[in-house]
């Protein structure tokens, strides 16, 4: 039986300066998926580097005082330290340098040019030195490169030719008989429709106006054309043309290849063309994904729009920045990163749903039972409920990563994460913990909390790797899952864990603060003094007070702040899905029991404040009455997550 295997390679970069997040948001989207795979039990090789030859290179090696060599060898560094730095877990790393890789781009040129795949003649057409791609003048966007807007150059040269336009006819059978080889469906309409219906001309494969790239072994005048050099790599990383290509036999064809959409057309036409040449199968698939965009434009270090993913990183943290890459945008469409979408991500789901959850689950353990779940437990049907929404879940994650789907999988999994919380404030273990003969149901109670948490933490972990692992050791479990099916199966959660409370897992950020420091958030500008009206408050504008968002709520659990004596923390329930915390200092006139089942009046608005260690999402309305007394205006009358204006 053949061994299961996966290949997944991401476009090897062009070490013209940082990567920047837009490269990043590839990367991580191959990590995940080969994560994901090593975890389903298959032998996965994932392969990244970069690409390093090129007039770019050698012009700007030049400018810099060193040879081609040293100039890449310095940037190289930065980018293998940064996929260190993202926890990218990439198998291979080749260089287009590497002797190895070299030697069988020389041989695969000869084979096409013995073949008559390759033959000599004369350049003459517009070339972008940005892109090492030359266009014809009905490519241009007007006199600009049409993938990255800089200006081309009239270029006219002796040139070895590969006989592209020989293939039309063949891909044009290979996309219809393999509608899944580009994905999504818009590339391949684009492929047709732009490049193979109005006619491929042959590609020119070499240059003799630079000599930064591989010597072609017969004709030493010429070096090889970028791309030629580039697309190789997927096969000579696994010594295709070389002494040994066991690697090549085990993992060939690739699974599939994650390009930006702007380089589809090499991986999708020239590369195909090539392998027919060659004799050699095509790749399963090529995902072109869509652009990380910022500020309306496509990031480009020419245009000085980048990000930079160690900022990030060291500010907010990997698993953080990998989380927002994968969720916040479809793959395959473009999004926009800001900075404020970031940290909304980061307190929204991280720290309040996700972070929100462990905390409670393991600071109930540590209070009620010591941090050991006893073993004598009482289950009811809705536990068995939780449940089976786990295992449903882990299907449902499972289908969305096996299409390249990775926002769709988190939505899915942070509906479970978002369930789980309801489910404690459903069972409301603090009411449990007050009665004696209720500990079994309370310890049942608990280990439903630890098994949900358990399998969140195997299905997160492709995603966000560090944090699983935290999630998992705050559990007392092992840090990395043993296998992706243990997501599938409930109750596994070992009885008698003894569980290691640690620190939040994702602290809040002042989001106003954050964007300040950042430069992002003009600094608030002193309003002027309203008017007042004897014996009134100060008068405020409509377009103010249609700021204030008033929900009605109800209260589903409410308990006294420890060492608080005037202050009540209320968990409500304003129909948005996630229930919210709000500490209100009304302990000296209401019972919690009054308060439980009734509905009030939100500020749903309210910016978040932390007052006692607990987290206040909103204030309730209450009035101050002339005895001294303060009492809540009610709304038993209207549903949750009623409006009030």
């Amino acid at each position: 039986m053949k061994e299961k295997t996966f290949y997944i390679t991401t476009p090897i970069y062009y070490p013209s300066g940082k990567l920047h997040i837009g490269h990043s948001y590839t990367t991580v989207a191959a990590d995940t998926m080969a994560r994901f795979k090593r975890l389903q039990g298959f032998d996965v090789m994932f392969l990244t580097g970069t690409d390093e030859h090129g007039q770019k290179i050698e012009d700007k090696a030049r400018e810099a005082g060193k040879t081609p060599k040293q100039y890449v060898d310095d940037i190289v560094a930065g980018i293998i330290e940064l996929w260190k730095l993202m926890n990218i877990s990439n198998d291979k790393f080749i260089r287009t340098t590497d002797p190895a890789h070299e030697k069988a781009v020389q041989m695969i040129f000869a084979k096409l040019y013995e073949k008559g795949d390759i033959y000599l003649g004369k350049y003459s057409g517009m070339y972008c030195k940005t892109c090492e791609a030359f266009w014809t003048e009905t490519q241009l966007d007007g006199d600009k490169c049409p993938e990255c807007g800089a200006d081309v150059a009239k270029a006219q040269e002796d040139a070895y030719f590969f006989r592209l336009s020989s293939y039309a006819g063949k891909l044009m059978k290979y996309y219809e008989k393999h509608p899944e080889f580009i994905e999504p469906g818009s590339r391949l309409n684009e492929m047709v429709n732009n490049f193979i219906r109005p006619g491929l001309e042959d590609l020119c494969v070499s240059r003799t106006s630079f000599k930064w790239g591989v010597p072609v072994s017969f004709d030493k005048k010429h070096v090889v054309y970028v791309w030629i050099d580039a697309l190789s790599n997927y096969i000579t990383a696994l010594g295709y043309g070389g002494e040994d290509d066991s690697l090549y036999k085990k993992y060939w064809p690739a699974d599939v290849h994650l390009v930006g959409k702007e380089i589809v057309r090499f991986h999708t036409i020239i590369w195909p063309a090539m392998l027919m040449a060659l004799g050699e199968p095509l790749p399963k698939k090529v995902f072109g994904h869509g652009w990380l965009l910022l500020e309306g434009g496509k990031m480009s270090k020419s245009k000085g729009n980048v990000v930079d993913p160690v900022i990030l990183c060291g500010r907010y943290g990997v698993d953080a920045v990998r989380y927002f890459l994968l969720r916040e945008i479809p793959f395959g469409s473009d999004g926009v990163f800001s900075n404020e979408a970031l940290i909304n991500r980061i307190n929204a789901d991280l720290a309040n749903d996700l972070g929100n959850l462990l905390s409670r689950t393991v600071a109930m353990a540590d209070r009620y039972f010591g941090g050991t779940v006893p073993a004598e437990r009482a289950f009811e049907d809705i536990d068995d409920s939780l449940g089976q929404l786990c295992v449903s879940t882990k299907a449902s994650v499972e289908e969305y990563l096996e299409n390249l789907q990775f926002s769709n999988a988190l939505t899915e999994l942070w509906k479970l994460i978002s369930r789980t919380n309801k489910f404690i404030d459903e069972t409301a273990p603090w009411q449990l913990a007050k009665k004696k003969d209720a500990m079994p149901r309370l310890a049942g109670v608990l280990y439903c909390l630890c098994e949900s948490l358990r399998i969140i933490s195997v299905l997160l972990s492709p995603f966000m790797p560090e944090t699983a692992g935290k999630i998992r050791r705050q559990l007392g479990l092992g840090a990395s899952p043993d296998t992706w099916d243990e997501a599938g199966v409930w109750g596994l959660y070992p009885g008698g864990t003894k569980m290691n409370k640690g620190d939040i897992i994702f602290p809040r950020i002042d989001a106003l603060k954050e964007l300040e420091a950042l430069g992002e958030a003009a600094a608030p500008k002193p309003e002027p003094v309203p008017e007042r009206l004897e014996g009134t408050a100060a008068l405020v504008d409509i377009e103010d007070f249609a700021k204030i968002s008033l929900t009605v709520a109800e209260v589903i659990a409410c308990e006294p702040v420890p060492r608080a004596k005037k202050l009540l923390k209320l968990t409500l329930d304003d129909a948005s899905g996630s229930p919210r915390t709000v500490v209100s200092g009304i302990a000296p006139w209401y019972q919690p029991e009054e308060l439980t089942g009734r509905k009030i009046i939100l500020v749903a608005n309210l910016k978040p404040a932390v007052i006692c260690s607990v987290e206040s999402r909103g204030m309730i309305l209450a009035a101050d009455c002339p005895d001294g007394t303060v009492k809540v205006l009610f709304a038993d009358d209207l549903p949750a997550g009623a409006r009030i204006r």
